[in-house]
């Protein structure tokens, strides 16, 4: 299928996307707000720039848009049909960048966990997962991802 909008709207459009206080980066503050727990947002002198950052426990927490961070498996990310080259290749430079910045958190003896757009869908299932990793720093999975399996059905 081919773009419904010129290029000039195309670039309008995605120029308006913001980096810093989306929908699921609000839910996650409200959630980890209304758990009791204190954050300083978007520090950076922190690699990476995490979304929150709980210093006296040493942890940060990135939320990650599906689409600009390329979640795998996820209905809201799909690669662009036109352009395929810029996006494979922007979406590949936000992945090796996030790596590069959980791993220098980590070496600086940080715990960070990740949460998907796509996980503020299920603000109870993710309080829970945030609450484990904010209070005992189990972040759920190797990666740091606040992810679980979908529950099987009956």
């Amino acid at each position: 299928m081919v773009d419904t909008l010129s290029s000039a709207e195309r670039s309008r459009v995605m120029a308006r996307i913001r980096s810093k206080d989306s929908k699921p980066e609000m839910v996650v503050r409200r959630l980890v707000h209304g758990m009791g727990f204190r954050f300083r947002l978007h520090r950076r002198d922190l690699p990476g720039t995490p979304d929150l950052v709980l210093a006296g426990r040493r942890k940060a927490i990135f939320v990650h848009g599906c689409f600009w961070h390329g979640h795998e498996g996820c209905r809201k990310f799909r690669m662009p049909r036109s352009n395929r080259r810029f996006w494979r290749a922007k979406i590949a430079a936000n992945r090796s960048r996030d790596r590069r910045c959980v791993r220098a958190l980590r070496r600086a003896g940080w715990s960070v966990a990740t949460v998907w757009e796509c996980r503020t869908a299920r603000p109870d299932d993710l309080q829970n997962r945030l609450r484990r990793f904010l209070e005992c720093g189990c972040p759920g999975t190797d990666d740091g991802t606040l992810d679980w399996r979908p529950r099987s059905r009956l």
